[in-house]
């Protein structure tokens, strides 16, 4: 199958079943991967193997507007406003969900490398799930204003956590020495590399967007800047999600027309935003199930609880209002792209255990996509900050 009919059938198949979906009042996120389900290679098998790795591509750009858009919610004048309450929650609940995960694992006698590896992954919260919820309800008020900064620092919590868990793991179980560069230096290179590269690159964007005036042309810079951060970031082996929030956020606090560089963008990203969750679906393996068992079933508790009740410890500390503390944990839930890449890193780091790390994280991925939308959903409905009548 050729790639421009995979991507004709993956959006036809989204748009289908969210209208299905709509009936029963659920989150068009849930619908498309849903869809992607059931043409994937798992139940229906109209889009192959073959076809979803063909639209790779089309799925690391997709996150890198998500990441993009996320950027543009970190205004200068709103941080000052909240202060440090995001890093400090941001802190907590990846924190806690980590070692909710190591403790009840290492408890119940599993590997100690292995608890480390999932310990760390479980930190990892998936941006594009809730962004879409976000904006589909047009969800407003103090839990989605924190919720944003939060998922957004997840990646770079994530990458330093796994680098330092997976250093101490390989270690353990070669016996090599643990270095002080492999478990801090270089992670924190790639973080401070890819805000500087983000960084360089808003700046780039705001510089070029004073010489164009018409609409589409400032659509065309926005679209070549997220592509040329993705595609840097793909050859020097930094985080994309990073580096294009950071060029959302130079974005929207420096640009003159962020108005219009944001509007266009929220026109065009749509239809991209659908491939890549109708994608997603079609890449959830329903066949490893059986293979998590009690771990998979533990993992996917433990993260669910540490993430809760860390987000609700960070954000009493912070004095933030009581709806943040109550319903800012669920929605922190759903899981996907940088936990499977850690996941896909752990066969090369820990080989005897990569096996068992991706198929947990595969099927908490599975779960958590499908689950975490809605749940997202309730949470900000009870929060007060969906309608009634968009809910």
């Amino acid at each position: 199958m050729n790639i421009l009919l995979s991507i004709a059938i993956a959006l036809a198949a989204g748009l289908a079943v969210s209208r299905l979906i709509r009936l029963i009042h659920l989150p068009n996120v849930t619908a498309f991967l849903i869809a992607g389900l059931l043409i994937g290679p798992s139940v229906l098998g109209i889009l192959t193997e073959e076809a979803t790795l063909a639209l790779d591509s089309f799925t690391t750009v997709a996150l890198g507007f998500i990441a993009y858009s996320i950027g543009g919610e970190f205004k200068l004048s709103y941080l000052k406003e909240i202060g440090v309450r995001p890093i400090v929650i941001t802190l907590f609940e990846g924190l806690t969900a980590a070692v909710a995960v190591f403790g009840v694992m290492w408890a119940l006698g599993f590997d100690l490398a292995l608890c480390l590896a999932l310990g760390a992954i479980a930190t990892a919260t998936a941006p594009a799930a809730t962004l879409m919820v976000v904006r589909q309800y047009k969800a407003k008020g103090p839990v989605c204003a924190t919720l944003l900064p939060v998922v957004a620092m997840d990646d770079a919590l994530c990458l330093m956590c796994f680098s330092i868990c997976s250093a101490i793991a390989a270690a353990l179980t070669s016996g090599q020495e643990m270095s002080a560069w492999v478990m801090l230096g270089k992670p924190l290179l790639e973080i401070v590399g890819a805000l500087a590269l983000g960084t360089a690159i808003g700046f780039v964007e705001i510089i070029c967007s004073r010489f164009f005036r018409s609409r589409g042309n400032k659509l065309a810079l926005s679209i070549a800047c997220v592509m040329l951060g993705v595609g840097l970031c793909e050859m020097w082996g930094l985080s994309s999600l990073l580096v294009c929030m950071m060029i959302g956020a130079v974005m929207i606090n420096l640009a003159s027309d962020r108005s219009v560089l944001v509007e266009q963008c929220d026109r065009f990203t749509p239809p991209l935003f659908l491939l890549f969750f109708v994608l997603s679906g079609a890449n959830l393996d329903l066949s490893i199930l059986p293979q998590v068992g009690l771990l998979g079933a533990v993992y996917l508790l433990s993260r669910a609880a540490g993430k809760w009740a860390g987000a609700s410890i960070g954000a009493s500390l912070t004095k933030c209002e009581p709806n943040v503390r109550k319903y800012l944990g669920l929605t922190l839930l759903p899981q996907a792209g940088v936990a499977i890449g850690m996941a896909h890193m752990s066969s090369t780091v820990l080989p005897a255990y990569g096996p068992q790390i991706n198929a947990v994280v595969l099927c908490a991925t599975l779960i958590y996509e499908l689950v975490g939308p809605v749940i997202t959903k309730v949470a900000l409905t009870r929060a007060g900050e969906i309608s009634a009548e968009r809910a």
